[in-house]
Order: C-alpha cells, then sequence, then structure tokens
C-alpha cells in the first residue's frame, strides 16, 4: 500500500496478563487496532483500564502475553531488547 492507505502500525489481539502472588491480573485482554500514515490514534478510558499497559506492552517495555504487535509489517511481539534496538 502506498500514500495514507499504509498500515504503519497493528495490534492485533493483544493481551498482557500479570502473575501476581493471589493469581492473575488481566491488564489488556484482546486489544486491536491499526494505525495508517497520517492518522492518530487516542486511547480513551477510565483510570485503570489498561491504557498505559496496553502503550507499554507495544512498544515493548512489557513482554507481550500473547497477540501480535506489527511495526510496518514486521512483528515485534517475540523480538529480543536488542533486536528492538533499531
Amino acid at each position: 500500500m502506498t500514500g495514507s492507505q499504509e498500515i504503519l502500525l497493528e495490534v492485533t489481539d493483544l493481551v498482557k496478563h500479570f502473575n501476581v502472588p493471589k493469581g492473575v491480573v488481566r491488564s489488556v485482554d484482546g486489544v486491536s487496532f491499526s494505525i495508517r500514515r497520517g492518522e492518530t490514534l487516542g486511547l480513551v478510558g477510565e483510570s485503570g483500564c489498561g491504557k498505559t499497559t496496553t502503550g507499554r506492552t507495544i512498544i515493548r517495555l512489557y513482554d507481550v502475553t500473547s497477540g501480535s504487535v506489527r511495526w510496518k509489517g514486521h512483528e515485534l511481539a517475540n523480538l529480543s531488547q536488542k533486536e528492538m534496538i533499531p
């Protein structure tokens, strides 16, 4: 795709769960969206609903529990920290 049709970021069924002593916290569960060149996306929701965790998981500050994060067609979810530098 070219121009405004090019998908820059595609997030599909993103899941981030945290293991805690009393069980599992399901912070992000099944988030999907795409952003094309020239578009802007805003995440809106109540405090504690997973907005920040979604962003931190996309940029790999947190490991992805499951799902897909693709930047310009390249999968990011399984890259190591070293592979993420470029």
